[in-house]
């Protein structure tokens, strides 16, 4: 039944995000047809669209599953975006100066990548540990510690003297990633962390403590969970998401560098992804690939009409609230049914 109403619930917030979206459309004298159409055009339309579309969405299903994993264990890392441009940054620089064979030095560079946003993430869990400090604040803050760090890396150290903008050098090209019928390696890849996620949080024992620290810490302290050791493992698996997000999309992005403003948006779009998903995997997944699908559907959109691409940030934020409210609302409606009923058998 927890199915049905959430498969119910993801329709009514997207019809009603198009629906009020085509009221702010139509105010912009232009038609909603029209926009929606070539927004479906260039998201879904043809194959070549189909796989920019599952292209684009592989960093969102990582770093959608970073937050989700996290949230679902209760612990609130923020920290996607920092831990994204440290895994891209550690895989750009090494992608120039490592000398091994293709088939060993792109795995190899994958898991350094995410082992650098796992480390950066481990930052975190360290403070929480030695200090008490709340993963919320530590997570949030190391964001922009990460950021002017990977840019000062980019900007001086490891500067392409070539560039007009802060970037590193290009990888070397034989570590280009390929791809299958036009879909990038990577979203293979994304695709099997997907299955690992679930497997992790469902058919293991460690998986079984981080939900239960979801639902109740300290009923999990009294389970005999370890609770400290399990938010460290899930901080740092978490960071490990996010770093390989940024690794992949240096390996089989389109820059094959590491710039300024990479991924200025991942991070806090993988937060999204896992609000909208109630921190599911396969709503991970799901959420993740309807929202690369908006990325993707609006290039297009806003060169067939005049509508800008900025457009779909506002649907997003439209299905994210409805979502939200209605989850509430139906819970409260739920809790004050069951309440009434407790309620009647008393008084009988």
């Amino acid at each position: 039944m927890s199915h049905v109403r959430s498969i119910f619930q993801t329709i009514l917030a997207i019809v009603f995000a198009f629906l009020v979206a085509a009221i702010f459309v139509l105010l912009h004298h232009s038609s909603p047809l029209e926009v929606y159409g070539a927004l479906y055009q260039y998201g879904l339309g043809s194959w070549f669209s189909f796989s920019n579309t599952l292209n684009a969405a592989f960093p969102l299903i990582l770093t959608g599953l970073s937050a989700s994993i996290a949230f679902m264990s209760g612990v609130v890392n923020l920290g996607q975006h920092g831990q994204f441009l440290w895994g891209a940054l550690v895989c750009a620089v090494l992608g120039v100066y490592l000398r091994l064979p293709s088939w060993l030095a792109v795995p190899l560079l994958a898991i350094i990548g995410g082992l650098a946003g796992a480390a950066w993430a481990g930052l975190a869990a360290f403070f929480k540990r030695r200090y008490r400090m709340d993963e919320f604040i530590s997570t949030l803050m190391l964001n922009f510690l990460a950021e002017y760090m990977t840019l000062y890396l980019a900007t001086y150290p490891f500067l392409d003297p070539k560039a007009y903008v802060p970037a590193t050098r290009l990888i070397r090209r034989e570590y280009f990633m390929t791809s299958v019928f036009d879909v990038n390696v990577a979203f293979f890849v994304a695709l099997f962390m997907v299955l690992l996620c679930w497997w992790f949080a469902w058919k293991t024992w460690r998986g079984y403590e981080a939900r239960m620290m979801g639902y109740n810490k300290l009923f999990a302290t009294v389970g005999g969970c370890d609770v400290e050791n399990d938010t460290t493992l899930v901080l740092l698996f978490s960071g490990f998401l996010s770093g390989l997000a940024g690794a992949l999309l240096i390996l089989n992005g389109t820059q094959h560098r590491f710039t300024k403003g990479i991924g200025a948006n991942f991070g806090w779009d993988g937060v999204m992804i896992a609000i909208m998903a109630n921190n599911g995997v396969f709503q991970t997944l799901f959420y993740a690939l309807f929202i690369g699908f908006l990325k993707n559907g609006a290039v297009g959109m806003e060169f067939e009409t005049s509508v800008p691409s900025e457009f779909v940030m506002f649907l997003q934020s439209i299905i994210v609230l409805t979502l939200v409210g209605t989850r509430s609302g139906l819970a409260s409606l739920t809790d004050w049914l069951t309440a009434k009923r407790e309620l009647g058998k008393l008084v009988k």
